[in-house]
């Protein structure tokens, strides 16, 4: 039986941009990504599904000399220089109280109810912040970008150096991003085949 036209699988041109060929860069060519290309990674990967669309992840978009320096050092020192050099760097934060914002979110119950436990509503936001932070990084590969994705820094100072007036936000990982630089990048790392890390149950 045939499939469904919408469930037709993407080209190979395609998978392999955002899986098999794509990297984690740790430098960028000199090519600048402009603030319609930043829209349009948020565009696609607002897309992406979140429990209950509860959408955690809050984005600072570092586009400044003044921004990206002001993460640095809260970076290793390995990481200090990606994030200075990178066209744009960025710091995926998640809102410890994303369930105000349920009520226009998921309007079709009260879901803001089913989060009035803390620590159900700190592992939530973990969870679903990561994975728009995954969905960050599909959309810019997707959209011809790259990404360098790393938790090389100090949480309590990028919390402090970008969500100070928000402190119910606090952050989870970093990236940089731009148009990647073979040069930067080593051999790939070793991919398992299914039935290493997969149970069929």
């Amino acid at each position: 039986m045939p499939q469904p036209e919408n469930a037709l699988p993407l080209d190979d041109a395609a998978l392999d941009r955002i899986f098999r060929t794509a990297r984690s860069y740790n430098g960028y060519l000199d090519q600048p990504v402009s603030e319609a290309q930043l829209h349009a990674i948020w565009d696609l990967m607002k897309m992406g599904p979140t429990s209950a669309n509860q959408m955690p992840a809050r984005l600072i978009w570092c586009v400044s000399a003044e921004a990206k320096e002001k993460l640095a050092v809260c970076s290793s020192s390995t990481n200090a220089d990606k994030i200075r050099n990178a066209p744009v760097s960025v710091v995926i934060g998640m809102d410890l109280d994303f369930h105000e914002q349920l009520p226009w979110l998921f309007p079709h119950a009260d879901a803001r109810a089913w989060f009035a436990n803390e620590a159900l509503r700190e592992t939530s936001a973990m969870r679903n912040s990561a994975l728009q932070g995954a969905y960050f990084i599909i959309a810019a590969r997707a959209l011809g970008l790259d990404t360098g994705p790393m938790s090389g820094f100090d949480n309590a100072a990028v919390d402090a150096a970008f969500f100070g007036d928000t402190p119910r936000v606090k952050s989870n990982f970093i990236a940089t991003l731009g148009y990647g630089d073979p040069a930067t990048i080593f051999g790939r790392s070793p991919r398992p085949d299914f039935a290493t890390f997969n149970t069929l149950a």
